[in-house]
């Protein structure tokens, strides 16, 4: 019926946390956590919250770019549809939303911060029919042509 555990009554309040977090490493949706996203032209250091380019100029990301970005590259081999983008990251269910062009906005904001070229970018593609999904920096620098090292 597609259970996955049980705990059996009566049980503690850290027995049962310890088997929720046993399950979410389990599960798919919640890939491993990353501390630092390299990309073309520089890298994203998770734990400062700071872009560092490779010209040594430095920026900044909001919050929800920090999570989009995280996320996107926590999933770089597929593509994230704007329905599980929204759920993820928004934690608004797609379906209870009309229309929205907000995850467009931020992938655009997003791009521009990382020097993304919007006409043809690198770093975050567009999946025609599917989403959005993470060109880590080997494969971006594969497409232009570059090394990675």
């Amino acid at each position: 019926m597609g259970a996955d555990d049980y705990v059996v009554k009566p049980f503690s309040i850290k027995e049962l946390l310890a088997r929720v977090h046993a399950v979410l490493r389990r599960t798919p949706g919640r890939p491993s956590d990353l501390s630092s996203i390299a990309f073309s032209g520089g890298r994203f250091d998770v734990n400062l919250c700071e872009l560092h380019f490779d010209d040594g100029r430095q920026g900044a990301l909001s919050e929800r770019e920090m999570e989009l970005l995280r996320y996107l590259a926590m999933n770089f081999e597929r593509a994230v549809s704007r329905d599980e983008i929204m759920e993820r990251i928004w934690r608004i269910n797609p379906r209870s939303v009309v229309e929205t062009r907000t995850i467009d906005m931020h992938i655009a904001r997003l791009r521009e911060k990382l020097r993304d070229d919007p006409d043809n970018p690198k770093i975050i593609l567009t999946i025609r029919g599917k989403g959005y999904r993470f060109a880590g920096r080997e494969e971006a620098l594969s497409k232009n042509g570059g090394t990675f090292g």
